[in-house]
């Protein structure tokens, strides 16, 4: 299997003009390339949206606007799609959700935001904009970042984490943002130790079902929903881990139990589930995205965006992101 190098994919990304195989099970498959009108409308009105409702300050509004995590989403929604950060259409919006982002850092921790779950998904779109986005700011508070979530997982006893960066517990949601922003770290060229994603994927196992599949929010919680077992399961895909009986089992949950289930943040699991039936099964997933794509399209509201527990922004970005596999842009998506 080939892997072109990190600012190859950069270039592909930025400008369209390299074509690169993703992999041998679906080689016709360019980056950008083969994505249906009806994916591109939808995925354009969204954008549009995020680009329309964003402030000058680089948020956006309802529920969870001010939250650094909301522009992380939606930077990653952007650079889904492959157009240029410095120069295309959504090149300022990019730009002003990054400017939020490095100014909710703190300046010494390089904690951003009030949560692990906005360092964790902040930390990610950092790591996909280092080495594409013009911002000699990215690449001093990326490190800080990585730095801060590796010490915390160090502290941890689970080696996993949760809310706060001292949180001695830990959860599956709260680990899957902050493990994937290390994945996307690594694969950006910081160093991140083989421990440190031996010790997330040990915690995804200890929050297995015993016997079963289901992967649960914290260890001997039993499996109480499909979103954590998507989380599971994506993380153990990206570790390269997919021999292992927690992620056989996770996957084969995955699969038996696909449905939406609902609730007041109906896009989360979408999020992830996508990047783990890609990750494990293209066929599979090519079934699950049809689907997704016609119930976006049936939800979608006249200004391009989907309503949601979270609010318009990070509903819109997580909604825009469950399709984003159609384009095969984020590096964090490579099989």
């Amino acid at each position: 299997m080939h892997f072109l190098t990190r600012s190859v994919l950069r270039l592909v990304a930025l400008t369209s003009l390299l074509h690169a195989s993703l992999h041998a099970q679906d080689s016709t498959v360019y980056r950008g390339t083969q994505v249906s009108p009806e994916v591109e409308r939808i995925y354009s009105r969204g954008l549009q949206f995020l680009a329309k409702a964003q402030s000058a300050e680089g948020t956006f509004p309802g529920n969870y606007g001010q939250e650094p995590a909301t522009a992380a989403l939606a930077i990653l929604a952007m650079f889904a799609h492959g157009d240029d950060p410095n120069h295309g259409p959504y090149s300022k919006a990019i730009k002003r959700s990054l400017d939020f982002l490095l100014k909710s850092a703190d300046e010494k921790t390089g904690y951003i935001g009030n949560s692990m779950y906005n360092h964790g998904f902040s930390s990610l779109a950092l790591a996909e904009a280092y080495g594409a986005v013009q911002d000699d700011r990215i690449a001093p508070a990326l490190q800080k970042a990585i730095n801060l979530i590796l010490s915390s997982q160090e502290k941890n006893r689970f080696k996993a984490w949760r809310y706060t960066p001292e949180a001695q517990d830990a959860d599956s949601t709260v680990s899957g943002a902050c493990f994937v922003a290390l994945v996307a770290a690594r694969n950006a060229g910081l160093r991140v130790p083989d421990k440190a994603i031996e010790g997330a994927l040990k915690f995804y196992s200890d929050c297995q079902v015993p016997g079963g599949g289901a992967i649960g929010y914290v260890p001997g919680s039993g499996g109480n929903g499909n979103s954590t077992t998507a989380i599971g399961v994506t993380a153990y895909a990206y570790a390269r881990k997919k021999e292992l009986p927690t992620y056989v089992r996770g996957f084969k949950a995955l699969k038996d139990g696909d449905e939406r289930p609902g609730g007041s943040y109906p896009f989360y699991y979408e999020y992830y589930a996508a990047q783990a039936f890609f990750q494990s099964d293209v066929q599979l997933w090519e079934k699950w995205n049809a689907k997704r794509v016609k119930e976006l399209a049936s939800l979608q509201n006249d200004d391009g965006s989907w309503d949601g527990g979270l609010g318009s922004g990070i509903s819109t970005s997580l909604g825009l992101l469950s399709i984003a596999l159609n384009y095969r842009y984020l590096p964090i998506y490579e099989r």
